[in-house]
């Protein structure tokens, strides 16, 4: 019989998360039992993913840590917490309590509380989809003896924790794999202190192609005039990583240019009032569209009617909206941000630029605007690319290597 294993990440489910969603239900679909932990349910969120709604156990296995806000709430839900943990799962708690106690004396009582739902899971194997989320929480390795497992996407290696040293030390000390999405962010994590022995898979993001129907493109080479613009598309959250303050500089350039653009934008977060206020500096707001966040039926449509996809990041993991991108057959503007060159094939499925360098992005998207043979084979190409190596049910066989290998 497999394992018990439970996935942890702060909130379920997310639209700017949807591999989690995916991975998630392959899992189930291959007979996993798998529970997915999170500190935050999103109920309205939980509608705007089809496929978790109609499955018929998928909302079972999704369990929330139990609330600390308002404060009063903890001391009347604490009995309830743990009844419960006695009931489901007596010889866990009993071991929880008499091994964290050697660990924290009084502060297991508040440690248990936040740890309740997990500890009725009994799990076999604990995976943090993020390893910032590991960070503090490797204690529950010996308290429920399970296994840890870790996976690094990005964000957590290139930036979080970066002005203190040793900060993932317990981490690499105490999980039992880690996954990868790529080779850069394997050799990150190397240069962050991961000894290069760690058990680890690299298996970057994939895509249900089932989902991703390309329509056919305009071949027209006269895209860019006012009556046909050059209809760009960028999905991602608003935060400084996604450098969209150079992208919005290269528009500008192509409108300088002559060149008449259609950049939409969707998603949100931090960063959206002071891109706002660059696309006014910029005096680009019959060109430039923020369409916020928006369910990947709607991302589908626009990435059906997109000539190229531009992803301007200066930090990035691997970036599933990319490798959508080339799943719909649009050619691709990127930089050079970390593990993006893996993603992309440079010259084939679209062009990889220096990252912060807005004259570069707007070239390239320049040829792609004036030679519609170069776009279609370029998309054709970025749909092969996915169909290749990025298929979800390769993703979800990796992934059961990875957990059986343990």
């Amino acid at each position: 019989m497999r394992k018990r294993l439970v996935l942890i990440t702060t909130r379920f489910p997310q639209l700017s998360e949807t591999f989690i969603v995916s991975k998630f239900l392959g899992l189930l679909e291959r007979g996993w039992d798998v529970y997915l932990f999170c500190i935050h349910f999103d109920k309205a969120t939980w509608h705007k993913f089809p496929e978790l709604a109609n499955h018929p156990e998928a909302k079972q296995r999704v369990k929330r840590r139990f609330p600390i806000q308002p404060k009063w709430l903890v001391p009347l839900l604490f009995l309830p917490a743990f009844l419960r943990c006695l009931l489901w799962a007596p010889r866990h708690t009993l071991i929880y309590f008499k091994e964290g106690w050697t660990l924290f004396k009084w502060d297991i009582i508040r440690r248990f509380y936040l740890d309740s739902a997990l500890i009725q899971l009994k799990p076999s194997i604990l995976h943090f989809e993020f390893g910032s989320l590991a960070v503090g929480r490797t204690y529950l390795k010996e308290l429920l003896h399970s296994q840890l497992t870790v996976s690094f996407r990005g964000y957590d290696l290139n930036f979080i924790g970066l002005d203190q040293p040793g900060y993932y030390d317990q981490v690499w000390k105490q999980v039992n794999a880690c996954h990868f999405l790529g080779q850069d962010l394997w050799q990150r994590a190397i240069r962050r202190g991961c000894p290069i022995e760690m058990p680890h898979r690299l298996i970057p993001p994939a895509v249900d192609l089932s989902l991703f129907q390309p329509e056919a493109k305009r071949k027209s080479n006269s895209l860019g005039t006012p009556e046909n613009p050059l209809r760009i598309l960028s999905v991602g959250r608003l935060e400084w990583k996604k450098g969209y303050e150079f992208a919005l500089q290269a528009i500008r350039m192509l409108v300088d240019r002559d060149i008449s653009v259609s950049y939409q934008i969707i998603g949100d977060g931090g960063h959206r009032d002071a891109l706002y206020f660059a696309r006014h500096q910029l005096g680009l707001e019959n060109f430039v569209e923020f369409c916020g966040s928006q369910p990947h039926g709607k991302v589908l449509q626009n990435l059906s009617q997109a000539e190229i996809f531009l992803h301007s990041a200066v930090s990035e993991g691997f970036c599933n909206a990319v490798l959508e991108a080339q799943a719909m057959s649009v050619p691709i503007v990127c930089t050079d941000a970390d593990g993006l060159a893996e993603n992309v094939a440079n010259g084939v499925t679209g062009f990889v630029v220096p990252r912060r360098d807005p004259a570069a992005m707007a070239e390239k998207l320049a040829l792609l605007a004036e030679d519609s043979a170069l776009r279609l084979r370029m998309g054709k190409a970025g749909r092969v690319r996915v169909e290749t190596h990025f298929q979800l049910h390769q993703q979800i066989e990796s992934f059961e290597a990875f957990y059986e290998s343990l």
